[in-house]
C-alpha cells in the first residue's frame, strides 16, 4: 500500500477547488435518486462550494472526501463523517456515488478505509448511518458491511413529494474488526 489512503481500486483525497463539476453531478443524481431535494443551484454555485471545502481545514472529525478511482484518475463520489462526538466516541458518515460508477467495489472500499480511519486512529466506537427506507440498495450495502438494524423513525422526512421512514444503522468498532469484507484487520 503506497498510502492509508489508497486502496485498490480507489484513493481518498481532499477535494480540490477543481472538483466543482463532479459536486455538481453528483448532487443532480441524488435528486434522480429522490434522497434529496433542493432548489437548482448554479454551476458556479458548485464551483465555490468546492473551493471552501478545498480551503477548510482539515483537523476536525468532520470532513469530505473524493472518493476517485485509481484507473481513470476520476472523481467516483464522496464521503465523510458529518456528525461526530468524540467525548461519547459516535460518529455518522455519508457517502455519495456516481450513478454509472456504483456497483464496483468504490464504496465498499472508501467506507472500509473511512471506517478503519476512524476506529483504529481517531478511536471511535459507534458509526452510525441514516437510510432512507425505500433505498434497497443502500440498507443491503450497509447490511453486507455488517452494520445492526437498530429502527425507523417512521415518516420522518419529507422528499419527492411525499414522506419517507429513515432506517438508523450502527456498527461498533469491534464488529468492524471482525468483517474482513470491509477490510477492518
Amino acid at each position: 500500500m503506497t498510502s492509508f489512503w489508497t486502496g485498490e481500486r480507489i484513493r481518498l483525497r481532499a477535494v480540490e477547488p477543481e472538483d466543482g463539476e463532479a459536486l455538481m453531478r453528483f448532487a443532480v443524481e441524488e435528486e434522480r435518486r429522490g434522497d434529496l431535494l433542493l432548489p437548482p443551484r448554479s454551476a458556479e454555485s458548485h464551483r465555490a462550494r468546492a473551493k471552501e471545502l478545498a480551503a477548510e481545514k482539515s483537523e476536525g472529525d468532520c470532513f469530505r472526501l473524493v472518493i476517485e478511482a485509481l484507473d481513470t484518475g476520476e472523481p467516483v463520489g464522496t464521503l465523510g463523517p458529518h456528525h461526530a462526538n468524540a467525548r461519547e466516541g459516535w460518529f455518522e458518515y455519508g457517502i455519495s456515488l456516481g450513478a454509472d460508477h456504483r456497483r464496483k467495489g468504490y464504496a465498499r472500499e472508501a467506507v472500509g478505509m473511512l471506517l478503519r480511519y476512524m476506529f483504529a486512529e481517531r478511536r471511535f466506537h459507534r458509526c452510525g448511518v441514516r437510510v432512507l427506507a425505500d433505498n434497497e440498495a443502500s440498507l443491503a450495502f450497509h447490511r453486507g458491511l455488517g452494520f445492526v438494524e437498530e429502527g425507523r423513525l417512521r415518516e420522518q422526512v419529507y422528499v419527492a413529494g411525499r414522506h419517507q421512514d429513515v432506517v438508523l444503522f450502527s456498527l461498533l468498532a469491534h464488529e468492524f474488526g471482525n468483517q474482513p469484507s470491509t477490510g477492518g484487520h
